[in-house]
């Protein structure tokens, strides 16, 4: 009996920690390598009148400005929860134009290989469905892991490349001031 009362306790307080938006249950923290991150912030991307995913930014710290995020060496991930089906050209051409938007032509032109690296990736699948998940994992040392739905499809390497890819939601012309203030616990 007290175990069952102590699993029912335990149920209880996972469930005090998790955050619900959009009908999507954002846990508390997450593994990335072996740092385990703690929730930062989270908010819905909207596009026109149509929600298109719930975006949820974990990091090892709290950190409410996105210089502080965008200087943080380590480990981060950037969750989207799709709320529709998206195909992976339209996606890329949101990721394209979240980045040009947010990085100089210079810094792009020198991360050309591997924004190419990224863009072959995403072309592996052809369309993100409602209720998957794309995580954009970064592990010191490793470069920035993509995975949808847990299953990883590959991986960029450099700090630059992520933080690059991090100003697409956290940069001067994001995707969405809503998201980017959702993001950084606002």
């Amino acid at each position: 009996m007290k175990n069952l009362i102590a699993l029912f306790l335990l149920a209880l307080c996972t469930q005090a920690f998790a955050l619900e938006l959009e009908g999507v249950t954002l846990g508390d923290k997450a593994l990335v390598g072996n740092a385990t991150l703690q929730l930062n912030g989270s908010g819905v991307r909207t596009k026109l009148f149509f929600k298109v995913y719930v975006g949820a930014l974990y990091l090892g710290e709290k950190k409410r400005t996105a210089a502080a995020v965008l200087d943080d060496a380590g480990a981060k991930r950037v969750a989207m929860h799709m709320l529709r089906s998206l195909g992976s050209e339209k996606l890329l051409e949101a990721f394209d134009k979240g980045m040009a938007a947010n990085n100089t032509p210079a810094a792009l032109s020198a991360m050309d290989a591997r924004i190419r690296e990224f863009s072959a990736i995403f072309r592996t699948t052809t369309e993100v469905e409602k209720g998957d998940v794309i995580t954009l994992d970064y592990v010191p040392g490793e470069g920035t892991r993509i995975s949808i739905n847990g299953a990883e499809k590959g991986r960029v390497a450099g700090t630059e490349f992520n933080r690059a890819l991090l100003k697409i939601w956290l940069g001067d012309d994001p995707v969405s001031e809503d998201l980017k203030k959702g993001l950084l616990g606002g």
